[in-house]
């Protein structure tokens, strides 16, 4: 069984006006008193008003949808006490014309003076998926495989269309911020991990990036824990959402695994193992810019289609992975559901025609599933 971990960000916003407010110390340390919530389970971001959580390693989706309730309604009561709005948006939709500060750490204080303008505009928050492999090479092989998949994930997971009061005409802002970033976007073919390991640490070395944090590709080896780290998701409006893409996620990289095992070249578009980078450039920024509203990329043949057309396509390739792990009833579902009804983009921009401002801050602060206003105790830990 392949585990998964997930990690989500979040953005802290005033609850009436949707304005993103610096005071992520105080909910931290708010949730941090919570029976709820473990130690190290909520953590700083670079700027003062996000959050982020990371959920123990997980063998199921049922664990995986737990913790991220159990962890999005403690900080959502813990942002009420101090009177804002847990939001659960890519990007922040409405913002003051004042940055806001970094977080008081060394690292973020560094970054903020290298590239203050891309720190300031850096009110982006993610869904991170950590995918267990047996070893960095096995680790090297998901990642060159996880290339053609990217464009799709960044297409069904797109929630950030409304950037300072304005539609950006892009599904997923958040993708355009982020590759602003050195060493972004989709990343380049490694020849295994020895490959990786040179590649990588060269560009600290050199000086050229401060640090292996600052490896900013839509998909990564985690220095820390045996894992592939998916980082090219938006945050997700819904749990059940969160929980599908995670599913998803993991049912490429078993399969990727299976074939690695078996000495099997790696699956990808066309007659070439590897589609091409700008191909897939292009792809990535294809699916930031029309979601899942338009044409997909389809992984496995390297072309725009109906989205329906290449969802069945990939649910083909991946039902036995969905089948061994048992996964096929979180994911089927919830995939055609948001075919049907649209993305987080797709229903932010509805929710502002119909409602307004208010509306849609309801929509994106709605993170746990109830209601904004209700202010009942504490949860307990399951």
């Amino acid at each position: 069984m392949v585990t998964v971990g997930v990690e989500e960000e979040y953005l802290l916003i005033d609850a009436a006006t949707g304005v993103p407010v610096a005071r992520a110390e105080q909910v931290r340390r708010t949730a941090d008193l919570q029976p709820a919530v473990e130690a190290a389970e909520v953590q700083r971001e670079l700027l003062q008003a996000q959050l982020e959580i990371a959920t123990p390693v997980c063998r199921t989706l049922e664990e995986v949808d737990t913790h991220l309730k159990r962890l999005r309604r403690a900080l959502s009561v813990s942002a009420r006490v101090h009177g804002c709005r847990l939001a659960a948006c890519g990007a922040a939709p409405f913002a003051d014309r004042l940055p806001v500060p970094v977080s008081d750490t060394p690292r973020y204080r560094a970054m903020r003076a290298e590239a203050p303008q891309l720190t300031d505009e850096q009110l982006i928050t993610g869904m991170h998926v950590h995918v267990g492999v047996p070893d960095r090479g096995a680790g090297v092989a998901v990642l060159n495989g996880l290339r053609p998949w990217l464009p799709l994930i960044v297409a069904l997971s797109a929630n950030s269309p409304l950037w300072h009061g304005v539609d950006t005409g892009f599904a997923s802002w958040r993708t355009v911020v982020f590759g602003r970033w050195p060493v972004s976007g989709v990343p380049p073919v490694f020849d295994g991990a020895t490959d990786y390991s040179r590649r990588v640490h060269s560009l600290v070395e050199t000086g050229l990036i401060r640090d292996v944090g600052q490896l900013y590709w839509q998909a990564r080896l985690s220095e820390r824990y045996p894992t592939v780290e998916i980082r090219s998701m938006d945050v997700q409006l819904r749990v059940d959402e969160a929980v599908m893409l995670t599913g998803l996620v993991r049912a490429v990289a078993a399969t990727l695994l299976v074939d690695h095992r078996r000495h099997r070249p790696l699956p990808g578009p066309g007659p070439a193992p590897h589609p091409h980078p700008e191909a897939l450039a292009a792809a990535l920024w294809y699916a930031a810019r029309h979601g899942c509203a338009d044409r997909l990329y389809d992984p496995l043949t390297g072309t725009l289609d109906t989205p329906p057309a290449v969802v069945a396509r990939v649910l083909d390739v991946l039902g036995p992975a969905l089948a061994r792990s048992g996964d096929a009833s979180r994911v089927e579902p919830v995939l055609r559901r948001l075919l049907h009804d649209g993305n987080g983009a797709a229903r932010q921009r509805r929710e502002l025609r119909r409602g307004g401002r208010a509306a849609l801050l309801g929509l994106v602060g709605a993170v746990d599933g109830t209601p904004p206003d209700d202010r009942s105790p504490w949860g307990s830990r399951r």
